[in-house]
């Protein structure tokens, strides 16, 4: 997360793994990105290049996805366990009723 909340158009990031038929599991971002940048393929790309620059090849994100904000509990911490949810197709009000 570190490496890529430290581009310059990331404000907050979640880092999360997502189902792959092939690696069986990959790399995924969740970004929230700051009021000066619009999510566009060609800033995926910068992203990822970004990370490649700064990461090993396996910590690379491989799916990111650009949200306007990230799920947080009371005390501001990122809820991960809603945004795996959320990629496996499960309904993430249940989710948030449970705890």
């Amino acid at each position: 997360e570190s490496a890529v909340i430290s581009h310059a158009a990331v404000v907050e990031c979640a880092i999360t793994a997502v189902p792959d038929e092939i690696r069986g599991q990959i790399v995924k971002a969740t970004i929230v990105l700051t009021k000066d940048y619009k999510p566009t393929k060609e800033l995926e790309l910068e992203i990822k290049t970004f990370a490649k620059e700064n990461l090993a090849v396996y910590k690379i994100p491989r799916v990111i996805e650009f949200v306007e904000e990230l799920p947080k509990t009371i005390s501001g911490k990122i809820r991960r366990v809603e945004i795996r949810e959320k990629d496996n197709g499960k309904d993430t009000d249940k989710i948030k009723q449970e705890f």
